[in-house]
C-alpha cells in the first residue's frame, strides 16, 4: 500500500484468503454462489477476491461512492449471500445492509470480539488449502454512465484454481508481465481494469503497489521509490501529472518504467504526445470493456503513425463497424463498434439488454461509435447518447473536451448539448476551473478565446458554466448523464443521430 506502507507477502495472502474461503464454505456457499465486496483500496479487498477466486464463487466489487440505495440494489440484484466491507463505510453500509438478503456481513475494523469483525471471524479457521479449489469469476456492474448499472455475467471457468484465464496469459505475452513486474495501481479496485491488472501481477508472481487514492505527486514518488515497471492510468491522471509544476515533475525518477498503460476514456492527442515526450515511447493504449467482448492494443510507435487510434484487435477477436442497418461500413465511416470471436456475456437479470447487444450473427457491441482506417486501426468517436446534434451535424464532446482541457485555466471539462431554438442543440462547456482561477466573466472570455484558437468555429462552445467539481468516476469516465439531467436535456434514443 502506497501511503500506509503496509506489505502483504504471498505467504500471508495465501493463508488469509484460505481462512476466508473456509469461512465462506461454512456459511453454505458453493461454486456459483455470490458475494459482494465493498471497501476502500486496502489489503483485505484482495484477500476477499482471492478467497472467492479459489472457491468457485462469483464476486461483485461495489463502488463505495454509491448511495445506500444504489449499493443495496447491486447487492440484491447480484444475489450476494455475504457482504465483506469496512467500518469506514458505515454511512453507506448501515442503512443498506438490513434491506439485503445476506447470510452474513463481515466488517474490517468492526471491533475485536464482535461476530461480524473480519479479523475475529478469520481467526476461527485453518489456513490449510481446501481439497476442491476451482476458479471463481468476477461479476462487475456497469458504471451507469448511460443508465442504471447492469451486472455483466459470464460462465464460471470450471477449471482448477491456479489455471488462470486467457487474459492472465495475455498479460505475459502481450504486456510483458513476469516475476519481476512491479505494477502500480492508482485507481479504485472496484473497477475491472485496476483489479484485473493487479490480480494479474499476483498470477505472474510480481509485486502490486496500490494507491489508497490517486494523487499526481504520490504516483510519481511511488514510481521512483518502488522501481515500478508497469503502471496504468486514465487520461485525467495524465493531465494532473502534466499540470504539476516542472520543479515537482522533474524531481522524480521514472527510468524503471517499461510500459505505461492507459484506457477507460479517450486520451487527447496533445496529452498523449506530452506524455510520450516526458516518459518516452512506452505508452500502450488498449480499448475494451467490462463485458470482455474483445480488446484492441496500440503501442507508442504505432500510435505516432496512427495518432488518435486505439489500435487493432488482439486475437482471436475481430473488429467490425456497422451502420444503422447492420451492414459493415467501409474504412472512414463512423458506425457502431462490434467485436466478433470473443466470449459471450449476458447482462444479469436483463435478457432484453443482452439480446440488444448482439447481432443475429453473434457480433457484440457496448454502444461505442468509431471508424476503421485502411490499415484496420480503430478510432473511437462517442457513445450515441453523448453526441451533440447541432444544426444537423454530429459534434463529438470528447474532441471539444480534448482541446479545452489543455487550457491552463481548466482543471476538468465536460461538454453537453443544450436546447437551442435555431440549432436544435448548442454546445455547452461545463468547466471545473484550475486551482486559483476565478469563475467569472474574464475567465469565460479567456477560455472562449482559447477554444477559437484550437477548434473550428462550429465546434466552439456557445456558452460556458462553472462547477466546483465534475461528476467523473475514478475510472476516468465522465458522467455526462448527470450533467444532462441537471440541465434538463434529453437522453437520446439509440437511433436519434444525424447521418454520418
Amino acid at each position: 500500500m502506497a501511503e500506509s506502507g503496509a506489505v502483504t507477502t504471498y505467504r500471508e495472502l495465501n493463508a488469509r484468503s484460505t481462512r476466508l474461503a473456509r469461512l465462506l464454505r461454512s456459511e453454505g456457499l458453493r461454486p456459483g454462489d455470490h458475494i459482494a465486496i465493498m471497501m476502500e483500496n486496502r489489503p483485505e479487498f484482495l484477500e476477499a477476491v482471492w478467497a472467492a477466486q479459489r472457491t468457485g464463487l462469483k464476486y461483485t466489487p461495489v463502488n463505495w461512492h454509491l448511495t445506500a440505495r444504489e449499493a443495496q440494489y447491486i447487492v440484491n440484484d447480484s444475489g450476494s449471500l455475504v457482504l465483506i466491507t469496512s467500518a469506514a463505510l458505515a454511512e453507506v453500509v448501515d442503512p443498506a445492509a438490513p434491506g439485503c438478503a445476506l447470510r452474513r456481513t463481515l466488517i474490517v475494523n468492526a471491533g475485536p470480539g464482535r461476530r461480524e469483525d473480519y479479523e475475529t471471524a478469520l481467526a476461527e479457521w485453518s489456513d490449510e488449502p481446501l481439497d476442491d479449489q476451482v476458479e471463481g469469476r468476477y461479476m462487475f456492474y456497469s458504471s451507469g454512465t448511460t443508465g442504471d448499472p447492469k451486472g455483466i455475467d459470464g460462465p464460471l471457468p470450471g477449471v482448477p484454481f491456479g489455471t488462470g484465464s486467457p487474459f492472465d496469459r495475455d498479460l505475459g505475452t502481450s504486456f510483458g508481465y513476469g516475476r519481476d513486474t512491479v505494477y502500480l495501481c492508482p485507481a479504485p479496485l472496484y473497477h475491472a481494469a485496476p483489479l484485473n491488472w493487479t490480480l494479474g501481477a499476483h498470477r505472474h508472481g510480481g509485486t502490486a503497489v496500490v494507491l489508497e487514492k490517486f494523487d499526481a505527486e504520490t504516483a510519481l514518488a511511488q514510481i521512483e521509490a518502488r522501481r515500478v515497471t508497469h503502471a496504468q492510468f486514465v487520461p485525467t491522471m495524465f493531465v494532473r501529472m502534466l499540470k504539476l509544476p516542472p520543479r515537482i515533475r522533474d524531481r522524480y525518477d521514472h527510468s524503471s518504467l517499461r510500459m505505461v498503460l492507459h484506457s477507460a476514456a479517450p486520451c487527447p492527442l496533445d496529452v498523449k504526445r506530452a506524455m510520450i515526450d516526458w516518459w518516452g515511447p512506452i505508452l500502450v493504449e488498449y480499448y475494451g470493456s467490462t463485458e470482455g467482448i474483445g480488446m484492441t492494443r496500440i503501442d507508442s510507435p504505432e500510435w505516432l503513425t496512427h495518432p488518435g487510434s486505439v489500435g487493432r484487435p488482439l486475437p482471436p477477436a475481430t473488429l467490425h463497424v456497422l451502420g444503422p442497418d447492420g451492414r459493415e461500413l467501409p474504412p472512414g465511416q463512423v458506425g457502431e463498434v462490434h467485436f466478433g470471436g470473443g466470449p459471450r456475456f449476458e447482462y444479469h437479470n436483463a435478457p432484453d439488454k443482452t439480446r440488444a447487444s448482439y447481432t443475429p450473427d453473434g457480433l457484440a457491441t457496448c454502444g461505442d461509435l468509431g471508424h476503421l482506417d485502411e490499415d484496420g486501426y480503430l478510432y473511437l468517436s462517442e457513445r450515441r447518447t453523448d453526441l451533440v446534434l447541432s444544426g444537423g451535424v454530429n459534434l463529438y464532446p470528447q474532441e471539444i473536451e480534448a482541446a479545452l482541457i489543455m487550457s491552463p485555466l481548466v482543471a476538468d471539462v465536460a461538454v453537453i448539448g443544450v436546447p437551442d431554438d435555431e440549432l436544435g442543440e448548442a454546445v455547452k462547456a461545463v468547466v471545473e476551473p484550475a486551482p486559483g482561477v476565478p469563475a467569472n466573466d474574464a475567465t469565460t472570455a479567456e477560455i472562449m478565446r482559447f477554444a477559437r484558437a484550437n477548434l473550428s468555429s462550429f465546434k466552439c462552445p456557445k456558452s460556458i458554466d462553472f462547477a466546483p467539481e465534475l461528476p467523473r468516476l475514478p475510472s476516468g469516465k465522465m458522467l455526462r448523464r448527470k450533467i444532462r439531467e441537471e440541465y434538463g436535456t434529453r437522453t437520446r434514443s439509440h437511433n436519434d443521430v444525424a447521418g454520418t
